[in-house]
């Protein structure tokens, strides 16, 4: 089976935080399932290096929106390296191969008459002598009075018009804009209204949405979907290759995700593999991203792929909610966030990974708060798991001097453990990724149980047998749980695959023991319970 994976494209004008990590940790864990089935993945994603946003933060700097791109591209892949993201490829917007790849694209549709020309008023900065893209029109919603940029209400969802906003500046200079006539080409999205209903009615119930990819996407179809401007008087971007439209740019919209399929694309070209399979209907589709980007999953994507008679529409729609700080909205403009770069340097890769898993915002919006994230870490990532493996392990060492005993494993955890393989490989397969790594965290706390009940502390002098039975029946668990949590906690998967001299990473259950362990050492060390002050002092310290 062929499937493709596609993570959202985070902007590279600031620092990943908390959030983008809980929304897009369910590709990687995909991605990572996927392949220990045996399946052909191709995973994708990159910088979004063209939009608005890198615009206003080189004005801000006094750089160029190269230098931003470059900054934020390159921590950007540090980032998801250290995280463990298993990307085939992680590229960039303002690549050479993407622009091409947009503009074949662009003119894919351009042939099959899926734009016309129409002469608008648009938003224009005299102070700065420049069209405003629309994210630089700031003012007041006009549906529900809330702050709101001119593409979209962070608050209510809506999609806006920027001329509608109440109280309309420049987000550059503070000034009120003025309107000026401007002539753009428009995508037809009214003329597929028909297919894109058909397409949500079928695909969002065979592959299960999500409540909020339902609620929105319905509702945007309800209303109509409207023709919308394929181009913007940008000073960056994808130049737009139709006469007499020279001096724009592609509009970041239709320029950002066409990046799934010119990812797909360059990955071919360093590979030299075949990206065709990955763009038919018999591929299996994931997009993962937050709630703010799904009309661009759930409409604009498939119109563009739609327009473009193209296959590989989005299938599984992996919509995540909020995540707060704190018990309050997360603010970049305040530093009221937590930001990757930081964490990652301070905690384990799997302790930050498991606490996103285990508190992801899948239906509701989830809170990160600092005593949550390390009282997660000691009691579940160490008081649990940890505890099971390095009881177990230094066990063997010292009683059997690193032999591991290969006694009659216990026919019923072997049993539990097959049925763990199906259960958790359809929770994965349908995005209950929480639910999924609860249930392993259930089976492990109910094999602490069975060691403690056991105890081979007494039964290795008293009844050699049933020890070294309890103590094969441990590292059966064990050895299977670093096959089943690789998805999951891939570093702590590999460090018990490496002491136990293991090196085959599959999706099925491994029945044969292995003979002797390899320098055992604890997964996790207890954090100190006083970082949660600290951390909280510093998060206060810093806000603006």
């Amino acid at each position: 089976m062929t499937v493709f994976i596609g993570g959202a494209w985070p902007y590279a004008n600031g620092s990943l935080h908390i959030g983008h990590i809980a929304a897009l940790l369910p590709g990687d864990i995909l991605a990572r399932y996927y392949r220990q089935k045996g399946d052909d993945v191709l995973y994708v994603s990159g910088s979004d290096c063209n939009g608005t946003p890198i615009a206003i933060r080189a004005n801000q700097e006094g750089k160029t929106t190269r230098d931003i791109a470059d900054t934020y591209h390159q921590e950007f892949k540090n980032c998801f390296n250290k995280l463990g993201f298993s990307y085939d490829i992680y590229t960039r917007t303002d690549s050479q191969e993407h622009h091409e790849g947009v503009k074949s694209l662009f003119l894919k549709l351009y042939e099959n008459d899926m734009f016309y020309q129409k002469t608008i008023e648009q938003a224009y900065c005299e102070h700065d002598k420049q069209f405003l893209p629309d994210r630089m029109v700031e003012g007041e919603c006009p549906n529900c009075g809330a702050k709101a940029r001119g593409d979209q209400c962070d608050n209510c969802s809506a999609i806006l018009d920027p001329l509608d906003l109440i109280n309309k500046r420049c987000k550059l200079c503070g000034n009120e804009p003025v309107i000026r006539e401007t002539t753009h080409l428009y995508f037809k999205f009214s003329s597929l209204q028909k297919q894109l209903e058909k397409y949500f009615v079928e695909t969002s119930k065979k592959y299960q949405w999500r409540q909020n990819a339902l609620a929105l996407t319905e509702r945007y179809l309800n209303e109509g979907v409207p023709d919308r401007s394929v181009t913007r008087d940008l000073p960056n971007g994808v130049e737009v290759p139709i006469e007499g439209f020279e001096d724009k740019k592609i509009y970041v919209w239709i320029e950002a995700v066409a990046g799934y399929l010119t990812a797909s694309e360059a990955w071919r070209k360093q590979h030299q593999k075949d990206d065709i399979s990955f763009w038919s209907k018999e591929t299996k589709t994931y997009y993962i991203h937050g709630k703010d980007n799904i009309p661009f999953h759930t409409v604009i994507w498939p119109s563009i792929l739609m327009g473009a008679n193209m296959e590989g529409l989005p299938q599984s729609i992996v919509s995540s909610e909020y995540m707060t700080l704190e018990k309050r909205k997360i603010s970049t403009s305040q530093n009221w966030a937590v930001w990757i770069p930081d964490l990652i340097e301070r905690y384990h890769p799997d302790t930050i990974r498991y606490f996103f898993i285990i508190n992801a915002p899948e239906s509701r919006d989830a809170d990160f708060s600092f005593r949550e994230f390390i009282y997660s870490h000691n009691s579940e990532l160490l008081g649990a798991f940890g505890n099971l493996v390095n009881r177990t392990f230094k066990f063997i060492e010292k009683s059997y001097g690193s032999e591991v005993p290969q006694g009659e494993i216990d026919q019923q955890i072997i049993i539990e453990v097959e049925n763990l393989y199906e259960s958790i490989g359809n929770l994965i397969e349908t995005a209950n990724i929480k639910e999924a790594l609860e249930k392993i965290f259930e089976f492990i706390r109910s094999c602490n149980k069975l060691f403690d009940e056991e105890q081979p502390w007494i039964t290795f002098k008293e009844d050699k047998v049933k020890c070294d039975k309890t103590l094969a029946t441990c590292v059966y668990i064990i050895q299977n749980l670093s096959q089943l949590l690789n998805p999951f906690l891939p570093f702590s998967a590999e460090n018990i695959r490496s002491m136990l001299n293991i090196s085959t990473v599959e999706w099925k259950n491994i029945n044969t023991l292995p003979t002797c362990l390899t320098e055992v050492k604890p997964l996790y060390e207890r954090i100190d319970i006083k970082r949660i002050d600290e951390e909280l002092n510093s998060l206060r310290q810093n806000i603006n």
